[in-house]
């Protein structure tokens, strides 16, 4: 199955990153694509809390959700929207990062909130605390879509390899890792991280990233990646926006995980015993 994958230089207007999302999804579907993927803050990337707060509305109104199922039922595309910042239902409390399957009907099939939150001090200066506006989730999610099984995460949950086994237990075939990564932590640990969980969990990985200068002030790392279950890179789309793709064949991911039987291998991980 032919995918396509979005690299987006997102900004602080919903309504011209939607623009540029949509039009994405036109190219996609041009180039052959079944299934297109997004980064994550698809909708808006803006890291003045304030001025964001005036964009960030419950999902039944959010523009740009509804502008993907709009395209995806036009163009008979299913879509893996990275993530919009939302308020929860009702409008109290902290915003979620949340994730959304969308079919080629416009119809939601699962929706996934980021379970690890971004609470860093980094040594170029640069601090996140994602968990004071954002609530974690509280669930994983496997869905079932044309081209396998897909297991959701965002960004931060990348570093968390237990998350990855519990979706390869549930029967998931690629993993979507969409991110807005800083550019040191993308430097450091993008390739190797991404890598890791394709092999340690015998799945495609398919991880849409923010990428450059963006109207809020931050940089993002970008190189949006589609990787094999044998750690093979199939794309790196290196620095520029834009929408490149990839192949997803499952005879891949069944000889690999014939050659290595990793999953059939995993044990209950017993007690640790301090001595």
């Amino acid at each position: 199955m032919r995918i396509a994958v979005l690299q987006m230089t997102s900004g602080i207007n919903p309504a011209a990153n939607a623009a540029t999302l949509v039009a994405g999804l036109e190219e996609a579907a041009v180039g052959g694509a079944r299934m297109v993927f997004t980064p994550e803050m698809t909708g808006l990337l803006d890291r003045d809390r304030k001025r964001a707060a005036a964009s960030i509305v419950e999902e039944d109104a959010d523009q740009v959700l509804a502008a993907v199922r709009e395209a995806a039922t036009r163009l008979g595309l299913w879509v893996h929207l990275g993530s919009l910042a939302l308020r929860p239902g009702g409008g109290e409390g902290r915003y979620v990062n949340r994730a959304f399957l969308i079919d080629d009907a416009g119809a939601i099939r699962a929706r996934y909130d980021k379970l690890h939150l971004f609470d860093v001090d980094l040594p170029t200066g640069e601090s996140w605390r994602e968990s004071a506006a954002y609530a974690p989730g509280e669930g994983a999610v496997v869905a079932e879509t044309p081209i396998g099984k897909l297991g959701l995460s965002i960004c931060y949950d990348m570093r968390f390899s237990d998350l990855y086994r519990a979706l390869s237990d549930a029967g998931a075939e690629i993993l979507a890792a969409p991110a807005a990564f800083t550019v040191p932590t993308g430097r450091a640990h993008w390739h190797v991280l991404l890598r890791a969980r394709a092999i340690e969990a015998g799945c495609f990985v398919v991880a849409a990233a923010q990428t450059g200068t963006h109207e809020d002030g931050r940089a993002t790392y970008g190189h949006s990646l589609v990787i094999d279950p044998w750690g093979e890179v199939l794309l790196d789309m290196g620095e520029a926006p834009g929408v490149g793709f990839a192949e997803i064949d499952l005879a891949t991911l069944h000889e690999v995980r014939a050659r290595i039987p990793v999953l059939k291998h995993r044990r209950p991980i017993p007690e640790v015993v301090r001595a």
